[in-house]
């Protein structure tokens, strides 16, 4: 590996900022790049005033923070006026990804995920996105096979120039996907759920990323 993978975090869907505690022990516990943070459904004053409240714990501690919104949120106006770092879409049309490029300038990120073939991954690339992942936890909680996220993961590190984040479901998946060149390792449930906490699951996933870079 040329250089170590970051770490981006990937919230459970929330619907208030109960978490904003659990998400800021998480940051302290190693250097954290992103953080998508995931929104139930509503209405937009509501979307806004809860990324304002839950942007801090992550920002403070220098990750970015991502936001995604089920539902038919304007998720520019969300990121912009709650002051997130960038926007995600899973599922993103390269229309939508275009429009949403027109409306934040480079002034934010605009991530897509919920990719589900190659020419899918590659018209978004062209459309402007700044990073794909691939593997996230579709709706019903259910995940892709980790072999198919390490094989689309690694084909398209090996070629295209767009950052890409390979999801994680434990530890153990670490090595493997940071294998593939992808830029970024993300983790969910296998953060959240840790025994040790939540920062102790950053720290033991940041050890592993410079293990391995350390091996090459």
């Amino acid at each position: 590996m040329s250089e170590s993978a970051r770490l981006y975090l990937v919230t459970p869907v929330l619907e208030d900022a109960s978490f904003a505690p659990m998400l800021a022990e998480a940051c302290k516990g190693g250097a954290v790049a992103a953080v998508l943070l995931r929104l139930a459904a509503a209405d937009e004053r509501s979307l806004i005033n809860l990324v304002k409240t839950i942007a801090p714990s992550a920002q403070e501690h220098g990750a970015a923070l991502i936001v995604t919104a089920e539902g038919e949120a304007d998720l520019a106006n969300v990121a912009v006026r709650g002051g997130a770092d960038g926007a995600h879409i899973p599922g993103a049309t390269p229309a939508q990804i275009r429009e949403l490029r027109e409306r934040l300038k480079g002034d934010r990120a605009i991530g897509a995920g919920g990719i589900r073939a190659k020419d899918d991954a590659m018209n978004l690339g062209e459309a402007g996105v700044d990073y794909l992942l691939f593997g996230e936890p579709r709706r019903d909680g259910s995940l892709p096979s980790l072999d198919s996220v390490v094989e689309r993961a690694a084909w398209w590190a090996e070629i295209f120039e767009t950052p890409c984040v390979a999801f994680a479901p434990s530890l153990d998946a670490i090595e493997p996907l940071a294998a593939t060149q992808a830029e970024f390792i993300a983790l969910g449930d296998a953060v959240w759920t840790y025994p040790e906490g939540p920062a102790a699951a950053v720290k033991a996933a940041s050890d592993i990323l410079d293990r391995l870079e350390a091996s090459h």
